[in-house]
């Protein structure tokens, strides 16, 4: 094999680099980014997406034939989309209209089969809620039944925390020197969160780990803020909340795309405005967890 090649585009998932947001901290403070748009299916989700199903295929829960289902707001399903199509998987991502339709379409042009459930009554296009996100659940359940296929789970599964325990985490140990004291994450399933709080608090308990969510039950910020339980996130490890409302996520993506050069969605800018507050308790690190390409239809880019 020639030095540096790799046997498919799974190999290069993780590891990704991480920068100091400097022009945007202006000398007030320190914020590091982890830049997990940069995975091939521009989201940190690529990461879960392996694990689960090299999980699933080490156990057994998972054979050659059966086909994967998903509920997604977008990015577990085009990760899983890339895994799957390597892998020779048929996978089939469930998700609300909700959600920006370039992750529809990208899933599809990934040879995903793309079922969209239609919102709940009094539901609004880019504002998807825990009732949405529920009938996505139905369905999700009924089509897994029906096909005897694999449910990857992503609330549940120990995957989820497994590939941020085991990798996303020591990446950014590594990458810093664990040298910083606070961690922030907005909450999708809630597992970046608990896998990267881990195996911080482990090597360092005196680092502050702060859960991002969105200061109204109605937001914008697609891919999390659901009002549920998540399963995953063990709330001992969460040192506080901070709400982040639409507004300040919006503005902070876009002070991000233009000040740093990062082109990134609604969370990690509810991500950033999170660490701007964040940053009188020292070095802040976080996560850019998608490309502003997958809202050019919203109005997160005017």
């Amino acid at each position: 094999m020639i030095s540096g090649m790799r046997d498919s585009v799974i190999e290069i998932i993780g590891s990704t680099p991480m920068v100091q947001l400097s022009r945007l901290a202006r000398g007030a403070g320190r914020i590091i980014a982890k830049l997990d748009y940069l995975n091939p299916g521009l989201s940190k989700k690529d990461r879960i997406a392996r694990q689960i199903i090299e999980d699933a295929e080490a156990d057994g829960s998972l054979c050659q034939g059966q086909a994967v289902v998903e509920l997604t707001s977008g990015n577990t399903g085009t990760g899983l989309a890339i895994v799957c199509a390597v892998k020779g998987y048929k996978f089939v991502a469930v998700m609300s209209r909700g959600n920006s339709a370039e992750r529809a379409r990208m899933m599809r042009a990934l040879g995903a089969e793309v079922v969209l459930v239609e919102q709940a009554p009094g539901s609004h296009a880019g504002q998807v809620s825990g009732e949405d996100l529920e009938l996505v659940e139905q369905e999700a359940q009924r089509i897994t039944c029906e096909r005897g296929a694999f449910r990857a789970d992503q609330f549940r599964h120990p995957g989820n925390f497994r590939a941020h325990y085991l990798h996303t985490g020591p990446e950014i140990l590594a990458q810093t020197g664990g040298a910083f004291d606070v961690f922030c994450d907005f909450a999708g399933t809630g597992g970046t969160f608990a896998g990267c709080a881990a195996a911080f608090q482990e090597n360092n308990a005196a680092v502050k780990c702060f859960l991002v969510e969105p200061a109204s039950p109605r937001h914008r910020i697609q891919g999390g803020g659901y009002s549920m339980e998540l399963p995953l996130l063990a709330r001992a490890r969460v040192d506080g909340i901070v709400r982040v409302s639409d507004a300040e996520a919006i503005e902070a993506a876009r002070r991000l795309a233009r000040e740093e050069g990062i082109f990134a969605g609604f969370s990690s800018g509810a991500n950033i405005a999170a660490a701007l507050r964040l940053m009188d308790l020292g070095t802040v690190v976080t996560v850019i967890n998608d490309s502003g390409l997958k809202y050019l239809s919203t109005d997160l880019w005017p």
